[in-house]
């Protein structure tokens, strides 16, 4: 799991269609990069450019990661 502040990509979306649909409108697909703002629990708060996206601990989980760079 990633550290606050830490910058990530989006390597993979788990979970069905409705999932990926939702992540999508937000503007989280595979490949874009984010920032971890804030670790709270199971969820979290992201930044995607000046953005900032609070996702629950179990749409969290279904984001995976890779290291930005």
């Amino acid at each position: 799991m990633a550290s606050d502040g830490e910058q990530v990509r989006i390597a993979r979306l788990l979970g069905g269609k409705g999932l990926a649909m939702r992540l999508t409108e937000l503007g989280l697909n595979q490949g874009t990069e984010i920032s971890v703002v804030q670790r709270q629990g199971g969820g979290l708060v992201v930044a995607r450019g000046g953005t900032r996206i609070a996702l629950g601990g179990g749409m969290a989980m279904k984001i995976l990661v890779n290291g930005a760079g």
